[in-house]
């Protein structure tokens, strides 16, 4: 009894010590989920329930390894990290600060994948390689970048800082900064050069089909006003 209770009080110390390192590491992207997702009820409710911190957590020590040379073993524990959250980061993939996955389930990144700073990916979201090339052939995501629910970003391109992806589409081509891209093919829409809020929801993206086919038709009740 007295060797059970020894156990049981080191597993809790090792346990405290755990949650300390991890709240001294990832104290930030914790802090950036609470502010990007209103589900979100406390610092504690992040720490232990959300599956893209525990994402990112291990693939920090993946990366780490895999900088080393430790190859295998980084991606055992991505593959770790895959089972767990359904959520496969390569370990070579290069991500900044404040980084966030909201839900996450579904989302892949790429080996030379590179992403800045405060980017949020939702759910389903893929940035992925075409071809079988070598060397970079995988997405890089400026500073506060949005990417939503199910879009896919293929290919050895440039989102630019402040851009918005929508919900489902498909982007093989590079994204200047300050756009929103709707639609497969992704297409571009400029937003004026105004940052794009990261709480922006999925629906309320502008097309710019829609809005060449709105301008068509006032431009056609102009005309036959004029008639």
């Amino acid at each position: 009894m007295e060797l059970l209770v020894k156990i049981l009080v080191a597993l809790l110390i090792l346990f405290v010590i755990k949650v300390s390192l991890i709240i001294l590491f990832f104290y930030s992207e914790i802090r950036a989920a609470q502010k990007r997702d209103p589900a979100a009820k406390n610092f504690f409710e992040v720490l232990f329930l959300y599956p893209g911190l525990h994402a990112l957590i291990y693939y920090r020590v993946a990366h780490l390894l895999h900088k080393i040379g430790m190859t295998f073993s980084a991606r055992f524990i991505s593959q770790l990290a895959r089972f767990f959250t359904g959520i496969e980061i390569h370990p070579g993939a290069q991500i900044g600060k404040n980084f966030f996955i909201d839900h996450g389930m579904g989302v892949v990144i790429g080996e030379t994948t590179i992403i800045g700073d405060n980017v949020l990916l939702y759910q389903g979201v893929t940035l992925g390689g075409t071809g079988l090339q070598q060397g970079k052939r995988h997405p890089t995501l400026g500073n506060s970048v949005v990417i939503g629910t199910g879009a896919k970003v293929l290919g050895n391109i440039l989102i630019g800082d402040n851009s918005y992806v929508g919900a489902n589409a498909v982007v093989i081509k590079d994204v200047p900064p300050n756009s929103t891209v709707v639609g497969v093919p992704g297409r571009i829409t400029k937003q004026e050069g105004k940052k794009i809020d990261v709480s922006l929801d999925h629906i309320h993206v502008l097309d710019p089909i829609m809005q060449s086919v709105e301008e068509l038709e006032k431009r056609l009740e102009e005309l036959e006003k004029r008639k």
